[in-house]
């Protein structure tokens, strides 16, 4: 299916046709080159909810980020947010190639005390946002990685059952299982 990504963006044309259904509803776990593993969920075309398994902040869990989704060419999306903590995080995802690439611009506080993050995060949102807040923020700790997707299925949209406990609460084995 082409979607008309071959037709240049304009100011009468912002945003070239989008079919995100190839993503939303989808859940991942995907291992980056620096042997961080993170599974990620796409609620909706607005909304994820992630784990993070292993890796500087491994442990922490966050449910109902709002993120910007978009579909860049067939197959190719990115999705970036930003997060109570001072985080920035834009991940780029080629799920019929297995592949994706994210970019995490983390504040000076987390690459100092990132231990402070390794929670649920939505029940500590005022503590998050203090943490950023009190800083240091700069330089940010920048991690750009390329990861391997070992997992990629659809689930169905809007589920609270996808990720609803942290990483430590689950079954052995869940993060290495492949498709």
């Amino acid at each position: 299916m082409t979607l008309g990504h071959d037709i240049p963006t304009s100011v009468e044309n912002p945003v070239p046709p989008q079919d995100l259904s190839g993503i939303t509803g989808h859940r991942f776990i995907y291992t980056y080159a620096n042997g961080w593993q993170y599974e990620m969920y796409v609620k909706n075309a607005t909304t994820i909810d992630y784990r993070i398994h292993t890796g500087m902040v491994g442990g922490r869990w966050v449910k109902n980020q709002a993120v910007d989704l978009v579909q860049l060419a067939d197959d190719v999306y990115k999705v970036s947010w930003h997060e109570p903590t001072g985080t920035s995080v834009v991940v780029n995802v080629l799920p019929g190639r297995r592949v994706l690439h994210g970019t995490i611009f983390f504040p000076q506080w987390i690459e100092q005390h990132g231990s402070k993050t390794v929670l649920y995060q939505n029940e500590h949102l005022d503590e998050m946002r203090a943490y950023r807040d009190a800083g240091p923020t700069y330089p940010l700790y920048v991690v750009p990685e390329f990861a391997r997707i070992t997992l990629f299925e659809h689930v169905g949209q809007n589920d609270e059952s996808v990720i609803a406990v942290g990483p430590e609460d689950l079954p052995e084995g869940f993060a290495d299982r492949a498709d």
